[in-house]
């Protein structure tokens, strides 16, 4: 069998970017739970983040890292590899929220929220891509990206523009790889975090009334979607995984 037709292996080292709280914490605990070994960055290194770095020193390397500073990404990216390994994998999950209509934002805070949402991870993806493919490996990269990517909600103009770009940047690296990478997006609903709560309680309970199934989306919904994408022989490649409880429908 040719090496484009092989199955890709499971992940062994996985780098989740904004990994210290919310949805980012629960994933890297998930990557822990796998028996694989995690190299998770935030701006801020929260006490959770260091309470399950403290308890894997073998397993676990965390760091307070901006997204947005590309030579601190770098420096992080070869000291985990030092630590632990070649790694192989990617969960693309920072990124900063919005509640602005387009016409109130301003061009600084759009720029931002681009750079934030879009350009870093396309160069953390791009850093991530070239060590595996130097180390002859082959991997699996999971953009977090969003349902604001789908349909529109008011408010959210830039935010849904750069996880709309995303998608795309993801359906185009995953052709490009040829098969040294699977590359997929998981695209949650609200759910409550620090960056969705900029919504207000008011626009979070409409949103839930119009949900077929009733209830905001959690992390623990998320969490087994990557869990898929980064473990398991499925051949997914190029796709948009929605979880929001039929919002989107």
């Amino acid at each position: 069998m040719s090496d484009k037709t092989e199955p890709i292996g499971p992940a062994t080292v996985v780098v989740v970017s904004g990994g210290s709280r919310g949805l980012g914490l629960a994933i890297v605990e998930d990557i822990l739970a796998q028996g694989a070994k995690v190299a998770a960055f935030a701006r801020t290194v929260t006490p959770e983040l260091e309470a399950v770095a403290a308890a894997h020193p073998d397993r676990v390397v965390a760091a307070s890292v901006d997204v947005t500073d590309v030579k601190a990404i770098n420096a992080f990216l070869k000291d985990a590899e030092s630590r632990l390994g070649p790694i192989d994998a990617l969960v693309n999950n920072a990124a900063m929220g919005q509640d602005s209509l387009h016409v109130h934002t301003s061009p600084e805070q759009i720029a931002k929220i681009i750079e934030t949402n879009l350009t870093a991870p396309l160069l953390l993806a791009r850093a991530v891509l070239r060590r595996i493919m130097a180390k002859g490996n082959r991997g699996r990269i999971v953009m977090v990206t969003s349902v604001c990517a789908q349909r529109g909600y008011s408010g959210l103009v830039a935010y849904s523009a750069t996880k709309g770009g995303l998608d795309s940047a993801m359906r185009t690296l995953a052709r490009e790889m040829h098969g040294r990478a699977l590359v997929n997006s998981v695209a949650p609903g609200f759910f409550a975090s620090e960056m969705s709560s900029v919504l207000g309680q008011t626009q979070l309970d409409t949103i839930t009334r119009r949900t077929p199934s009733g209830r905001l989306v959690e992390p623990d919904n998320i969490v087994p979607v990557v869990n898929t994408l980064l473990f398991h022989d499925t051949n997914i490649n190029g796709q948009v995984i929605t979880v929001d409880g039929g919002n989107s429908i």
